[in-house]
């Protein structure tokens, strides 16, 4: 068993939701080489996205902190530059450090120019702020300020400029020197029709069976959404599986810690809802799989801690030998990844600051706090209690159990246990305008801060 410290492979898809991969139960889409990583990993079944937004969540992956306390509560904003940020302490540890892939904490332009002073410490650099467009997509290469064009389906060629990367370190003089590779692919979010025909023709709209919490009116919409989104994830699927057998064939797998998981997940009509910011379990929970051989061996396993996206450096950090700077504030997990207990207190808390978007006020959209412990979610909109889900008897969170007098006590306890965390935050949970004041963002008449693509 290897004691040095491990090359970082961090991979994570655009909403990709929990319940969406072979593994986790769903017989429809077809990942095996995902299946497979589960079952060499430590596989977190009740990883959560806190704050399930894209910027915001990737904000709270670079720094360990909560979005309140980062900035980064909404899209399209401009994580400083100046941020104690997981490239930039890797680097400092001895590590490279790479990022290849959609980038979206820049805040200056979808598409325009990111400098070096912005990309929080990484150095090699094949990146983009955000593009949806998967099959014309464009990147920055370097600090060269002319963009590149991925050639066709970006997911696949940015899966080989990983490949390459991992490959050219097997053959220079920094073999012997760590590295952390950060893949962000952004599919399977929308639009869901656009993966390669190859993977498009596996998924019939019309064999798709639904989730029971998708309205029927939405049934057929969704059907077609779903054969799209599936069509994306195994075709990042095999993805994986390239990326994986090209660190079998250097020699690397073994040293290297390699993480697999989401920003987020996407409602994709359960519930009658879309995308994400929302708190249910579609929108919430995420894939976490986490495998290092030369530590842990070949042989996978379940944790079922409530692990959240500030924790992910933290625990990076510890596993890594590197330490976890004052700044931080999410929770060390290596422990539990080495088999100890759950240090969340067995809750993780959801929320959102400031709903914008397809979310905004007029669009049905709320200023929320929750819990998501191993049962129950529970959450509390602005005017009180809102949600209550006993998700082992009702996992589709089918029927709301909030303010129902036979609950009360149970609703008391979660919601104490909320009070609790909040304090801790020093999150005095108010309307969203006031953090969009504190921080001076301006906003469109969608409640959303303006962007340009």
């Amino acid at each position: 068993m290897t004691q040095k410290q491990p090359n970082v492979i961090y991979v994570f898809a655009d909403q990709w939701r929990a319940q969406d991969t072979g593994y986790a139960g769903n017989p429809q889409v077809k990942t095996p080489h995902l299946d497979r990583l589960a079952a060499e990993s430590v596989n977190f079944t009740h990883a959560v996205a806190g704050i399930p937004v894209c910027c915001p969540a990737r904000a709270c992956l670079l720094t360990g902190q909560h979005a309140l306390t980062h900035g980064i509560f909404v899209n399209d904003v401009h994580l400083a530059d100046d941020a104690v940020s997981m490239a930039k302490l890797f680097k400092a540890a001895g590590y490279d450090t790479a990022y290849v892939g959609k980038w979206h904490v820049d805040g200056r332009g979808r598409s325009n120019y990111i400098p070096p002073e912005s990309r929080q410490g990484f150095d090699y650099w094949k990146a983009l702020e955000c593009t949806h467009d998967y099959n014309n997509s464009r990147y920055f290469a370097g600090d060269a300020d002319e963009p590149l064009m991925w050639d066709g389906y970006d997911a696949i060629a940015q899966t080989a400029d990983a490949q390459a990367y991992i490959r050219g370190r097997s053959q220079t003089n920094h073999r012997d020197n760590p590295f952390l590779l950060v893949l962000s692919w952004g599919p399977p979010h929308a639009p869901y029709e656009t993966a390669p025909q190859a993977y498009r023709q596996i998924y019939d709209p019309a064999a798709i069976e639904l989730r029971p919490n998708v309205p029927p009116e939405m049934a057929e919409e969704a059907r077609a959404w779903l054969a799209g989104y599936y069509a994306h994830c195994t075709a990042l699927d095999d993805c994986l599986g390239a990326l994986l057998q090209t660190l079998q064939e250097e020699g690397m797998a073994e040293d290297t810690l390699f993480v697999f998981t989401s920003d987020h997940g996407d409602m994709l009509g359960s519930q009658g809802e879309v995308k994400k910011q929302r708190p249910w379990e579609e929108s919430i929970r995420v894939p976490f799989l986490l495998r290092w051989p030369g530590r842990y061996g070949w042989e996978g396993r379940q944790a079922h801690a409530l692990l959240d996206t500030p924790d992910i450096l933290p625990t990076l950090l510890s596993l890594c030998a590197i330490p976890v700077p004052e700044t931080v504030e999410g929770q060390d997990f290596s422990g539990t990844v080495e088999g100890g207990p759950d240090p969340s207190g067995g809750a993780a808390l959801i929320y959102c600051a400031h709903p914008f978007g397809q979310y905004t006020r007029q669009d049905g959209g709320r200023e929320y706090r929750g819990l998501r412990t191993r049962r129950y979610t529970y959450v509390r909109d602005l005017n009180g209690p809102w949600l209550l889900y006993d998700n082992e008897s009702d996992p589709y969170q089918l029927e709301n159990l909030a303010n129902r007098s036979e609950f009360q006590p149970l609703q008391a306890d979660l919601d104490a246990q909320l009070q609790r965390k909040l304090d801790e935050r020093g999150d005095e949970f108010l309307p969203g305008m006031a953090y969009i004041e504190k921080w001076g963002y301006p906003l469109d008449e969608t409640g959303t801060v303006p962007f340009q693509w």
